[in-house]
């Protein structure tokens, strides 16, 4: 579906979009903007670019290259490109940053050079700017003050590198035969605004190298300063009066989507419907606006929750995107939002009725159960609220132990913590045998799986985790025995985990498949190296599921690479986080406003 499209679907359906007529003007504007930017820090950082072929060319972008003058030049150039990719978002500050620095460079051009066609070329393109400021409309991203750490780290980098360029590039008139440490002490003091040891035979090159670094260091310095003075706003966070109406509406509609209850992780973000009567949860990831599951609540309020949804990523420009939806969800996403949906796996889903480990296609299966529980391994099925203090204490402490990755993964079917009173329904299975050797007082536990409500009669699966040391099969009996344990805990159905491209691995390896489907098959066989596609699918088909398609809810199909890279950073598979240091101060600061109680982050693999 094209934008013009998708802009005149949610005109039908009532949804209020800023006016918008020229849709290339955004991305042609900031691919503009880092094409200036680059040829006003190639003017300014290399001083023989000035009398070449391409110099005549950069003379008809905005900048100048003498002294004082190229010096802004320079800084000029790095913020044009610092703000490019927010012009192609249609961020209105950056918009607003762009009509002021257009006036300055056509101010520059004019005043000291007299370059008639370059002032032109620039008045030109700030008209242009100005006509078009319908386009762009969209607000800031949520955000935080760590923004400002980053933006310190980056550009001192940057600032950096190009101050050794601006040393070494002036060669030439340089006294003596400077080392590569006089160079690195003269960029070092010149950011801070003090000369160094290098010396020039030219007191124009001397105050060119000083004001350029002088203007690096000045930036930096207050780009940091204005990022780490603003008001700071949370990027997610679910408020104690949205969670209490979030799990009313799972109280009453909870049963219609296995996924509903992991809405209740408090790093997502909620939009209600105007009646209250269902509610999105979703969160911001790399500009990508990223729901996860069904809307939540009655389905006929799910347009005016969807509507609202729709309006909020328009006014920021983000890209709306729906992961894990089931067929009814995407049906109405697709009618009421103008998306498109994509089948990306299948659920896995056991009827607790049907369940039995008779019969030949169960026997494998049987086997690996019986031998595991002769190795001496018992288990246990209870609800979280029947555990002790001390049992929750060791269950947490033992999944925290056997998590393969420093960071806790886990977007769509990951709750985020485990113990917590408020998530009572929950249940926990653990498998239990003290290990050979172990001292007195060791804990038994090797295994946990964890299941969050699914309606009044279901669960589905949060957590499974074992001892990388336990015998294989664990997570069979685990499961074997929750089934087993369903019917005196009121539970007709569990979901279990989801498999990516179900289909397609299925139909790739029977007989009479055609090239293409063989082809997707490998290269799904070969990733699943490192996400476990293949392998969460034969395990999931190992207790003969019922398998319920899920999908994608997408915008346009060139929004697909950003969508996955955005849905990777939310599944913590892509992670950008600050030095280990930094993320324990972070921890120590950053301590619950509200107090909730089993706060250890606990996620599917």
């Amino acid at each position: 579906m094209s934008e013009q499209q998708a802009t005149e679907s949610h005109q039908r359906k009532g949804i209020q979009l800023p006016r918008v007529s020229r849709p290339w003007v955004p991305s042609a504007v900031g691919y503009a903007t880092a094409l200036v930017g680059l040829g006003d820090i190639a003017g300014a950082v290399a001083p023989h670019f000035k009398g070449s072929r391409v110099h005549e060319l950069a003379s008809l972008l905005p900048g100048t290259v003498t002294t004082v003058a190229t010096a802004a030049s320079l800084v000029v150039g790095i913020l044009l490109i610092m703000l490019a990719h927010a012009l192609r978002r249609r961020k209105r500050r950056a918009w607003q940053a762009v009509a002021v620095l257009l006036p300055v460079g056509f101010l520059l051009e004019a005043l000291r050079w007299h370059h008639t066609g370059t002032a032109a070329v620039t008045l030109v393109v700030f008209v242009v700017v100005l006509l078009n400021r319908r386009e762009f409309y969209a607000l800031s991203d949520p955000r935080t003050r760590w923004r400002a750490l980053w933006n310190f780290l980056g550009m001192s980098v940057l600032s950096f590198g190009l101050g050794l360029v601006i040393v070494s590039s002036h060669a030439r008139t340089t006294l003596g035969s400077p080392s590569f440490g006089d160079r690195f002490w003269q960029v070092a003091w010149g950011l801070l605004g003090i000369g160094g040891p290098i010396h020039y035979t030219s007191d124009r090159t001397s105050d060119l190298v000083y004001y350029s670094l002088a203007g690096l260091g000045l930036l930096t310095a207050v780009s940091t300063v204005w990022l780490a003075t603003k008001p700071s706003k949370p990027v997610a966070e679910l408020s104690t009066e949205e969670e209490a109406q979030v799990r009313g509406l799972l109280t009453r509609h909870g049963a219609r989507d296995s996924l509903g209850y992991f809405a209740l992780r408090r790093d997502k973000s909620v939009i209600f419907s105007p009646s209250g009567k269902a509610a999105i949860a979703y969160r911001v990831v790399s500009g990508v606006m990223l729901a996860s599951g069904d809307p939540i609540g009655d389905v006929e309020a799910w347009p005016g929750a969807i509507k609202l949804f729709m309006d909020e990523a328009h006014r920021h420009a983000w890209v709306p995107a729906v992961m894990g939806c089931s067929e009814t969800g995407g049906e109405v996403w697709t009618r009421e939002a103008g998306l498109d949906a994509l089948e990306i796996g299948d659920e896995a889903i056991v009827e607790v009725a049907d369940f039995s480990l008779e019969g030949r296609a169960m026997r494998n299966v049987r086997q690996m159960v019986k031998r595991v529980e002769r190795s001496g391994y018992t288990c246990q099925v209870r609800r979280v609220d029947q555990l002790g203090e001390a049992e929750l204490v060791a269950i947490r402490h033992a999944a925290d132990a056997w998590r393969g990755t420093e960071t806790e993964r886990g977007f769509s079917m990951a709750l985020g913590r485990f113990g917590d009173p408020a998530d009572e329904g929950c249940v926990v299975v653990t498998a239990h045998k003290l290990p050979e050797g172990a001292p007195a007082g060791s804990s038994d536990i090797r295994a946990v799986l964890h299941f969050v409500p699914w309606g009044p009669d279901g669960i589905s699966l949060e957590l499974m985790r074992r001892d990388r040391d336990a015998d294989p099969g664990l997570n069979e009996l685990l499961i074997v025995k929750a089934l087993e344990a369903c019917q005196g805990l009121g539970v007709s159905r569990v979901s279990l985990n989801f498999a990516m491209f179900r289909s397609a691995l299925a139909r790739g390896e029977r007989i009479g498949a055609g090239p293409v489907l063989r082809a997707w098959r490998g290269l799904l066989v070969f990733l699943s190296r490192w996400f476990q596609i293949e392998s969460l699918y034969k395990f999931n088909a190992k207790f003969r599921p019922i398998w319920e398609p899920r999908f994608l809810v997408y915008p346009t199909a060139r929004d697909l690479p950003r969508i996955g890279i955005s849905a990777l950073q939310a599944e913590a598979f892509i992670v950008m986080e600050p030095p280990k240091f930094l993320r324990r101060r972070q921890k120590a600061v950053a301590a619950p406003s509200k107090p909730r109680l089993g706060g250890a982050e606990l996620s599917q693999p």
